[in-house]
């Protein structure tokens, strides 16, 4: 990956540069500085290459060796060791790891903690299921469709500008979300949310990428990557505690308090940043049809309404042939003529298919079947994030030893497993005879399949596509959870107002668990026969996001910065 990225699997950072003539650190090659290549296109969506925001291409003054970074005004912080060449053992060093740690955990927890809170919300918004559907999938519509283009603005108008405006824009939407008077203002808020999570998700990796001395990247983006695995891990039970304890609405309030920490400190703290090759347009028009496309598709599944099905195939005919012919397309068609990485993503769109159903099916047959708390359903969910949390980083060594192949193979039958085990969860089901064992067996297939997954993604695309290919695998992860949290209440015939009774909702959580793990095995069954990664590709990329808790989707990655082949 970068300079600083992991040599092999020790995670040892590569060599440091010399330093230039004015202290900074000299680059030694045009990929190394985030540099394009003469005969590769303009950038990505108008932004940088990887199309994700997430090229590792220093500070402003970094792109001009002989520029002193305290001449531009809008530079920020200068760094110890000049721009792009902060350390993590300085005082700025930390802030900045803590402003993007803040940033990132507000979006990675609202991923988690809402569906504790889905009950409550029903009850109190007097909300049928579908409102509930909508709760969720507002949010992850939004996301999934502006990731890639989040990024791109970043790269264009500064990554810290950029990671503010989406925390300021994420923290309105959660105040939106707390003060919400009705399930209609709820869902269009929590669509706010959604769009400020695209901004400031991408942007936080992207800031680390440009800040840090590559002697100091790789560990400032492993604890980056480490602590948002712990946010993410602790989301269901806080969660569970504010719904129990304050209400539902201080799931989305608590952000607020965040968001006052965290943008003062980055605007203080954080250099600014910025792609100047970065130029041509964005792809405004291929993020608006994705978005359309999706949404009008969950209408369909969510309604039901064959109309919204027929527009929003052909707003997915019109975002292909859209990105075909732009010159800067937010999504190029040609990643996907890399066989090992359409395959790939395959998986991805079952195992995460699988996943976003489960969980939302899961919290809800917990408290409304079990009868158990807001508390001890968010708590029961912990195995599985704990386990990732622990074991991820292992789980990704793995890989490097024996390839993909196996891991992506046996890691989704785990998890199918994992939810055939929780048939046994029904009315007074005891946590620790029915519930843990599921939950560890389905954290277990998730800690084995998530590292390899991200590092195959990454490996099956030359080094200068790596951003794009994991906000591709990003993005497909959490459009696949939103597609299976609205189609799966459907196939399964659930009622609108089944969660308000146990009998009825217990009997079609039982009729969905078998599905879920036919999609799972279907994913087991793909990577077995296709996901055959060459020599060359194994060598060529491991992941810096080491520990992870990617139970809505893969972690974003830092591309490469080596030379592409």
């Amino acid at each position: 990956m970068s300079s600083g990225a992991r040599d092999g699997t020790e995670g040892e950072p590569g060599p440091r540069p010399e330093p230039g003539g004015d202290g900074s650190p000299a680059r030694h090659t045009a990929s190394e500085a985030g540099a394009r290549r003469p005969d590769r296109p303009a950038p990505v969506g108008g932004g940088s290459e990887d199309g994700a925001g997430l090229e590792a291409g220093g500070t402003e003054a970094a792109a001009d060796p002989e520029a002193d970074p305290e001449a531009d005004p809008e530079a920020g912080p200068v760094p110890e060791g000049g721009a792009g060449g902060l350390r993590l053992a300085s005082a700025v060093g930390r802030w900045v790891v803590l402003t993007t740690v803040l940033g990132s955990a507000m979006a990675l927890l609202d991923s988690t903690v809402v569906t504790v809170a889905l009950p409550r919300i029903g009850e109190d918004l007097d909300a049928d299921l579908g409102a509930l559907q909508w709760t969720v999938n507002a949010y992850m519509l939004t996301l999934a469709s502006l990731i890639l283009l989040g990024g791109a603005l970043g790269d264009r108008y500064g990554r810290r500008k950029i990671f503010v405006l989406g925390v300021v824009w994420f923290a309105a939407g959660s105040l939106l979300c707390g003060l919400a008077p009705d399930e209609s203002v709820l869902i269009a808020a929590r669509a706010l949310q959604g769009i400020g999570g695209a901004l400031l998700t991408p942007g936080s990796l992207a800031i680390i990428q440009a800040s840090f001395h590559p002697d100091d990247r790789a560990r400032a983006v492993g604890l980056w990557s480490g602590f948002g695995g712990v946010g993410a891990a602790v989301g269901p039970f806080v969660g569970g505690w504010l719904v129990d304890g304050p209400g539902w609405r201080w799931v989305f309030l608590i952000n607020v308090p965040l968001a006052a920490l965290c943008v003062p400190v980055a605007l203080k703290q954080v250099p600014e940043s910025r792609d100047l090759q970065a130029r041509g347009r964005f792809d405004v028009l291929g993020a608006a049809l994705g978005a359309l496309a999706l949404g009008l598709v969950t209408y369909a599944l969510i309604a039901p309404a064959v109309w919204a099905g027929a527009a929003g195939a052909a707003a997915g005919v019109a975002f292909v042939l859209v990105e075909r012919r732009r010159p800067e397309p937010m999504l190029p068609p040609s990643i996907f003529a890399v066989r090992q990485f359409t395959v790939v993503n395959l998986v991805t769109l079952c195992v995460y298919a699988a996943f976003g159903g489960f969980f939302f099916l899961a919290v809800l047959q917990l408290q409304v079947v079990a009868g158990y708390s807001a508390l001890a359903a968010g708590t029961a969910l912990l195995p599985t994030t704990v386990l990732m949390l622990l074991l991820s980083a292992k789980s990704g060594e793995l890989g490097d030893r024996i390839g993909p192949r196996i891991p992506l193979t046996v890691g989704p039958l785990l998890c199918a497993a994992g939810m055939l085990l929780m048939l046994r969860v029904g009315e007074d089901a005891s946590y620790a005879t029915d519930v843990l064992p599921a939950m560890a067996v389905l954290g277990a297939g998730m800690v084995t399949l998530v590292a390899p997954l991200t590092a195959t993604v990454l490996a099956s695309v030359e080094p200068g596509r790596a951003g794009l290919a994991s906000g591709v695998n990003n993005a497909a992860a959490r459009a696949a959870g939103l597609v299976a949290v609205a189609a799966l209440p459907l196939l399964v015939g659930m009622g609108p107002e089944a969660y308000r009774s146990a009998a009825e909702f217990g009997e079609a959580f039982r009729r969905a668990l078998p599905l879920l793990a036919g999609v799972l095995a279907a994913g087991a069954a793909i990577a077995w026969w296709a996901v055959r990664p060459k020599e060359a590709e194994l060598e060529r990329c491991h992941p810096e996001c080491r520990v992870n808790c990617g139970v809505s989707a893969p972690p974003l990655e830092p591309p490469e910065s080596g030379q592409a082949p």
